[in-house]
């Protein structure tokens, strides 16, 4: 059985602005909230998995916050290595 190759998948439909509105506001909710909840409220590492997934969400619709991302990566590689990781995301090799 044959996969078909990346460049012959469908293209993906774009989201609706209210449903990237949505995303943005429960990326930046879960980013405020979860440290405040996660942290006295609910024991475990709540706090931080809460924050990376409204970061991921966030990152995911905002074009201003992947600007500051990159901004962020160019100046912190180290710190960015750690974040990639933990949003499972690759590393891309910096254009040159």
């Amino acid at each position: 059985m044959t996969t078909p190759s990346p460049s012959a998948r469908k293209p993906r439909r774009p989201r609706s602005l209210a449903r990237r509105g949505a995303e943005i506001t429960a990326g930046v909710m879960l980013m405020i909230l979860s440290p405040i909840i996660g942290g006295p409220l609910i024991p475990g590492p709540f706090g931080f998995i809460g924050s990376a997934i409204g970061l991921a969400l966030v990152l995911r619709n905002s074009h201003w916050a992947r600007k500051r991302y990159v901004a962020f990566k160019r100046r912190y590689p180290k710190i960015a290595r750690w974040v990639d990781m933990g949003l499972r995301r690759r590393k891309r090799p910096r254009p040159e």
